[in-house]
């Protein structure tokens, strides 16, 4: 059994602050080209050896290219760079497996779906620098496999925290529904890469977007201007949905207009002209970045969903936290850590503390019992989770 801690949570702040950035961006680029190529090698994996071997692809780096944006045009000058490392079974036997071509192949699709206006044939190059893993990691993942236990393959933490704030869930509804609109025919000048930033401050709410505007879209400076406006009502619309009705909001706050310095774009992603991204650095596994809550620095994108804990117990402890709330009706808030130690199995942590906010002063405690068996659930279906992973049915970033 693990180890289970309980303890009280103050979850009143007066100041929160809450950031996403969005699939545009050099470090989101970054995170999905991972993630993808996880999800691609297990299934080369599981469709030739019916299970997924060892492998880790957690790292990635963006090397931003150079552009001439205009009005009505623009052109990349030299192209975005893409390196995809890590490591992977390579060979069985006498049989190779593709990694490199399931590297490039996947990101270009990931690109070609995900931003409108670049041309993931000429403007991106992709290299994949993936290798065999050392032989102490393959043999725990291997010893895990035999026994159908899977061996965590590290010593580390998860984190998650529920339920969102209005504030949180305001700034995913306004990315994703930016991201999910038809952008072939509404605001195609929009590109993808939106990063946003808000702070609350007692009842007051400051929005600062930024969007990477893509110039083939747009006549002139007046019409750049329009698109920044349109914008700004976008995300004031949204935000009185979620019960900001009085909200400040500034989009593209660097622009100076009076002497043409403002975020133009030909691919719209800052990729493109000299801004550069990493695995790791962007959103975690809910989708934010939120320094007012636990975090982990965890990349969880690329790591193997089998064995890796970096990445299946944050996805875990948010889980745990969201079913504490949804299932215990004295919960009002919780906070989930998950600490895992090398080589024992995934199902059976080291410690699990829940940091419980309750209604009319229940001491957590008393809940013990409910909330250890919440966890144990959860953990047997770490399955179950990578199986979705797989899928592409649950997002890390």
């Amino acid at each position: 059994m693990f180890d289970l801690v309980l303890s009280q949570l103050d979850n009143r702040d007066d100041v929160e602050v809450v950031e996403r950035k969005g699939a545009g961006h050099p470090d989101t680029i970054c995170d999905a080209l991972a993630e993808t190529l996880s999800r691609n090698l297990c299934r080369e994996y599981l469709r030739r050896f019916g299970h997924v071997l060892h492998y880790n692809v957690d790292k990635a780096l963006l090397c931003g290219g150079r552009a001439m944006p205009t009005f009505n045009g623009g052109k990349v000058t030299d192209p975005i760079r893409i390196l995809l490392a890590g490591r992977a079974v390579t060979n069985v036997g006498n049989e190779a497996i593709p990694v490199e071509d399931i590297a490039i192949e996947g990101s270009r699709a990931w690109l070609k779906a995900n931003l409108h206006a670049l041309d993931a044939d000429r403007h991106v190059r992709i290299e994949a620098l993936v290798h065999q893993g050392s032989q102490d990691l393959q043999s725990l993942f291997s010893r895990g496999s035999a026994r159908q236990i899977p061996l965590a393959n590290d010593t580390s933490f998860g984190v998650g925290h529920a339920p969102l704030s209005a504030l949180e869930r305001l700034v995913l509804a306004i990315e994703q529904g930016i991201h999910g609109r038809d952008r072939a025919r509404d605001h195609p000048a929009w590109g993808e890469d939106i990063k946003i930033m808000a702070v609350r401050s007692g009842e007051g709410v400051k929005l600062t977007i930024a969007c990477a505007m893509i110039g083939r879209f747009l006549n002139d400076m007046d019409s750049y201007l329009q698109q920044k406006a349109a914008l700004a009502e976008y995300v004031r619309e949204r935000a009185s949905e979620h019960g900001f009705r009085d909200c400040e909001v500034a989009v593209n706050a660097a622009d100076d207009a009076a002497s043409d310095s403002i975020y133009l774009t030909v691919t719209g992603t800052s990729a493109e002209a000299g801004d550069d991204g990493q695995v790791g650095r962007g959103n975690r596994v809910n989708g934010l970045i939120t320094p007012w809550r636990p975090m982990s620095l965890e990349a969880a994108a690329g790591k193997n969903p089998v064995s890796h804990v970096g990445k299946i117990y944050n996805i875990l402890a948010k889980r745990v936290a969201e079913t504490l709330v949804s299932a215990i009706p004295e919960v009002s808030a919780a906070q989930c850590l998950i600490v895992s130690r090398i080589g024992a199995p995934v199902s059976m942590p080291d410690l699990v503390h829940l940091r419980l906010a309750t209604k009319d002063g229940v001491p957590p405690e008393e809940l013990r019992e409910r909330g250890a068996e919440i966890v144990s659930d959860h953990l047997g279906r770490i399955p179950e989770l990578v199986g979705e992973l797989v899928a592409g049915a649950t997002h890390v970033y």
